[in-house]
């Protein structure tokens, strides 16, 4: 993020040790007001922790389901036939739970096509207490959790596997504290760890945390990992069956700082927190997305880390090597954890079209070369034009490179490509020397760039193009000068070969 902000940062962080610290309470948004009803914000008692069940997507009260009271199973319309989903928020600064709650709630119960049995574990008044004692709190309220499921369990007969927790920041890893209180015979079916809360977490044992042993099945989504002196707001370290790293889950697109002190003048000091909020809160927003938007699911693709996913290597979905971030995710666990990157938008529907470009050049320039490019691509159902092209690195003899492109859209199969090296004074007049030195009517002949190929891999279908000049007898590139490529099979089996050698060898990195 750099250094100018670095201090609000820092001193959010302390905030987390010291006082307060991670989780969804860091907002001041009162919850009624987003659905019209009192501006007036009223704390939920706080003398329980409450298991509450939502009967409708509109439900914001909820009704109670009481341990050792079967009737209220009945009074609430506890549905035995269907999996029970339980929301559990993290750690709360103001004693009032958030907006996000009813959110998720809203997209599950809007699923017709599965409907579930929704409910929520209220424990603000153990998540309402000082950062270290509220980490303590979260293996209390595990167990509370672990009590009433095999209560469910014993007095209608649920199974367990039909149970699936979904824990935001501090409430990821009460999740994991029910899942391992509940004995190897009751295992939950799911437990899902929204950006699991780091400090006091980062480095501990798997018993001490969320881990792939508290259920049958475990994936966290980590947005917000960015690390200022030892500190991340979520846990950096996999801690599932499937870990997803949106946009290598450090920051979030969307909640850059630039904005901060704009919204400092409207909000005062608040706005830092807000500002904290947003990338630790995204990971909520990318699960409500795969609900609401079913028909726009994200993937994500294994991967060493951020640097070789950005270079396009690890789009590839064989052996279980990509999988869907969100409720849909496929179950095919194979028995070793697994590390998943994508690239999202900055707002919902938040996925992006994943390809990987390997460019094929011939530097006919005696040194180096640094020029700038542009792709145009034309799909089958839209075109995308003048997107920039970073190599990050020069442009050396005969050498293909690979980078990632992402698109907003979906354009359809893709058929050609507009390659253009994009003018830069310094480069035009390297260029005019080449033209001026050369005698009259000869066309320089080793004074450019030769663009010879460009493979594309595109990560959600996983079909591979190989793209050659429309002319082939022109293929030098030239400041200024556009060259269209056009679909033909030229070195196809080379071009698996060596997209297979580099996905593999980011695998192993």
């Amino acid at each position: 993020m750099g250094s100018p902000f670095q201090g609000p940062l820092f001193l959010v962080l302390c905030i987390f040790i010291q006082s307060s610290a991670c989780g969804q309470g860091l907002g001041t948004e009162p919850f009624e007001r987003s659905y019209g009803a009192t501006d007036v914000r009223k704390p939920l008692q706080k003398t329980e922790i409450r298991f509450l069940l939502f009967r409708s997507e509109s439900d914001r009260l909820g009704c109670q389901l009481r341990v050792q009271h079967p009737e209220t199973l009945q009074e609430c319309g506890f549905n035995t036939s269907q999996p029970l989903v339980m929301i559990i928020h993290g750690w709360s600064m103001d004693g009032l739970l958030e907006t996000w709650i009813w959110k998720l709630m809203g997209a599950l119960k809007s699923r017709q096509s599965q409907p579930v049995n929704v409910g929520f574990v209220d424990w603000i008044s153990l998540a309402h207490q000082h950062y270290a004692v509220a980490v303590r709190n979260t293996r209390v309220v595990g167990q509370e959790v672990a009590a009433f499921l095999l209560w469910l369990e014993e007095s209608v007969k649920f199974s367990q596997s039909n149970v699936h927790l979904i824990g935001y920041s501090l409430g990821a890893h009460v999740s994991g504290f029910a899942g391992s209180s509940m004995g190897r015979e009751h295992k939950i079916g799911r437990i899902t760890g929204l950006d699991p809360a780091g400090p006091l977490f980062e480095g501990t044992s798997p018993s001490d945390r969320l881990s792939p042993d508290d259920a049958s099945f475990v994936d966290a989504i980590h947005t917000f990992t960015q690390e200022h002196m030892g500190l991340s707001v979520g846990i950096q370290q996999p801690i599932a069956h499937y870990d997803f790293y949106p946009n290598g889950g450090t920051f979030q697109p969307g909640c850059h700082f630039l904005e901060l002190y704009k919204h400092i003048a409207e909000h005062g000091l608040n706005a830092i927190t807000q500002a904290i909020k947003c990338a630790h809160e995204r990971s909520v927003h990318l699960f409500i997305d795969s609900l609401r938007h079913s028909d726009l699911q994200s993937t994500g693709f294994q991967c060493s880390d951020m640097d070789s996913f950005s270079q396009g290597l690890c789009l590839s979905c064989k052996k279980g090597r990509c999988n869907t971030l969100g409720y849909d995710i496929r179950r095919d666990w194979s028995g070793k954890s697994k590390k998943l990157f994508l690239i999202t938008r900055a707002q919902a529907p938040f996925r992006v079209y994943h390809y990987q470009f390997m460019i094929q050049f011939i530097n006919q320039i005696e040194k180096p070369a640094e020029p700038t490019f542009t792709m145009s691509l034309l799909g089958a159902k839209e075109e995308m034009k003048r997107i920039p092209i970073t190599l990050g690195e020069r442009i050396t003899s005969n050498k293909t490179y690979s980078l990632l492109i992402t698109l907003d859209k979906d354009i359809g199969e893709l058929i050609a490509i507009k390659f253009k090296w994009e003018s830069r004074a310094v480069w035009a007049n390297v260029w005019n020397t080449v033209q001026t030195i050369m005698p009259w009517g000869i066309t320089p002949h080793n004074s450019g760039l030769l663009l010879k190929t460009i493979w594309v891999k595109a990560g959600e279908t996983q079909q591979r193009m190989t793209f050659c000049p429309e002319n082939v007898d022109d293929l030098q590139l030239h400041p200024t000068q556009e060259k269209v490529l056009v679909k033909c099979e030229v070195n196809s089996k080379r071009l698996a070969k060596e997209q297979m050698s580099q996905e593999t060898c980011a695998k192993n990195k």
